[in-house]
């Protein structure tokens, strides 16, 4: 059965047989998948008035356990996003009230990010959504089949510096 992806690849085959376009199969469906797996996350994290970088900010305070509180420096690596996109996010959140940001504790001088009663309102229940989008978008894959696929991806990923 072939999909989309395999026409592609045999399109370049024909039209330039003397480049190896093997990769497009992975890349290819790497990149489509994606997609699917983006557009379907964003429409839970909408029903819960969220987007996918503010419930990644959230996730991360409350995943990082009691107080629920860490520096924009450690949101940024914690949530492997950019600290200028970090500043944007906790602007709106903090417009929301998921949020509080504080002098911090330790030297004064820098910032200490809060979730608040609110805010982890909202990540506990936008998470069981989250994880169910999740389980159904995999279900079509046995439990070993997803551990491989983790194990390559993962592989995959510390090749590919991600």
């Amino acid at each position: 059965m072939n999909d989309h992806v395999d026409e592609i690849v045999q399109q370049w085959r024909t039209e330039r047989p003397d480049l190896d376009v093997s990769p497009m199969h992975v890349v290819g469906r790497l990149s489509r998948v994606t997609q699917q797996v983006d557009r379907r996350l964003e429409e839970n994290f909408a029903r819960h008035g969220l987007d996918a970088g503010s419930f990644d900010v959230l996730a991360t305070l409350r995943r990082n356990g009691a107080p629920f509180r860490l520096s924009p420096k450690e949101l940024a690596a914690s949530a492997m996003i950019t600290s200028s996109a970090v500043a944007q996010r906790l602007n709106r959140l903090e417009e929301r009230g998921l949020i509080s940001r504080a002098k911090s504790s330790v030297d004064g001088r820098g910032t200490e990010v809060t979730l608040t009663a609110k805010g982890r309102e909202t990540v506990d229940a936008t998470l069981p959504a989250h994880l169910a989008t999740e389980h159904e978008l995999l279900a079509g894959l046995t439990a070993n089949e997803l551990h491989t696929l983790a194990t390559l991806l993962k592989k995959l990923g510390t090749g590919v510096g991600a």
